[in-house]
């Protein structure tokens, strides 16, 4: 009679606990299936950017592995926040991605925005990160970034410098210099890139804080001069130029431009998970790397806790940044 009873006691038990077990199983399987169906990847920038680039390229790779289309749609405007509020929104089952550059984290100080950045989102992975680059007209007289913080400050707001837009990284880099120096420099933003260049080659600012890979001809041509880069050791694509950290005795200065790969939040950790381990694949990739190098970028991947944290500390960051320098967007 006992052993009757203990076996029926066992049976209740099972039947007790087998809903749960089965309950789980979608939730911890929840990636074997992903993605169920096209993919909308989200880029706030115009086509031909890098932001635009390095979308169609993981968009490609996604495809090619996972047998889905990975579509891109390009929002522009806004300093991204139009594709951002979008995937901020959107249903979080992970076929719904953003594809963000360190703008992300720059304009909560500068906009008011319709979402959260840090509570809306769920950060994925770091793909890369470019570091800007200071160069001077030749007409300027130095040769460092020591040189320039020295004549900038027998020259109190009186040098100038060019960048695409106020309030853009570009820009910040410059005026983060600024403060870790001490100095004043007079702004002159212009409507994109390219006219910032123009001026800065025609002479008609002494300065200007641009992207590196684009930079570096107009350096290697004699029509720049190259000061320091932003990134905190030397680039790959210019390692005869230093680090404005090491040029000018500022240790801590950092102001790359840094491209990630984002989801609503609210995505499930398993299908995060997923994208991370494809993009950690990919970066290893001889053919992506080649591509990367191609474009001036180096791959920097990070795990999705990694790349929140990055997120984070760049919107305390620049906070500061834009409150002391009063910037602000065109």
């Amino acid at each position: 009679m006992k052993a009757v009873i203990s076996y029926l006691v066992l049976l209740s038990l099972l039947f007790t606990i087998s809903p749960i077990t089965v309950a789980a199983k979608p939730e911890m399987m929840g990636d074997v299936h992903y993605p169920t169906k096209t993919i909308r990847m989200l880029a706030g920038f115009a086509p031909g950017g890098g932001v635009d680039v390095l979308a169609r390229l993981f968009g490609q790779k996604f495809s090619e592995a996972w047998g889905q289309n990975v579509v891109v749609d390009n929002r522009p405007g806004a300093g991204g926040n139009i594709a951002t509020d979008i995937v901020a929104k959107a249903v979080p089952d992970g076929h719904t991605l953003l594809m963000a550059v360190s703008s992300l984290a720059i304009n909560p100080s500068l906009y008011k925005l319709p979402y959260d950045t840090v509570k809306d989102l769920a950060p994925i992975s770091l793909l890369t990160v470019a570091p800007n680059i200071i160069v001077a007209h030749p007409s300027l007289p130095v040769d460092s970034v020591r040189e320039l913080v020295a004549l900038a400050k027998s020259k109190p707001g009186q040098l100038t410098y060019a960048s695409p837009g106020s309030g853009q990284a570009s820009h910040l880099a410059m005026e983060l210099f600024a403060q870790m120096t001490g100095t004043k420099f007079v702004h002159v933003p212009y409507n994109g890139g390219a006219p910032s260049f123009i001026a800065a080659l025609a002479g008609h600012t002494q300065l200007l804080t641009g992207a590196l890979p684009t930079v570096m001809p107009h350096v290697r041509s004699g029509k720049l001069k190259a000061l320091g880069v932003t990134s905190p050791t030397r680039s790959q694509l210019a390692p005869d130029v230093p680090t404005i950290a090491e040029g000018a005795g500022l240790p801590g200065y950092e102001a790359d431009v840094w491209y990630g790969l984002l989801a609503p939040a609210g995505t499930p950790v398993s299908i995060v998970n997923k994208l991370y381990a494809e993009i950690e694949r990919l970066l290893l990739q001889r053919d992506v790397r080649e591509r990367f190098t191609a474009l001036g970028f180096e791959p920097s991947r990070s795990s999705p806790a990694q790349f929140a944290a990055l997120i984070k500390s760049d919107i305390r960051k620049w906070e500061k940044v834009v409150r002391e320098s009063g910037a602000r967007v065109d």
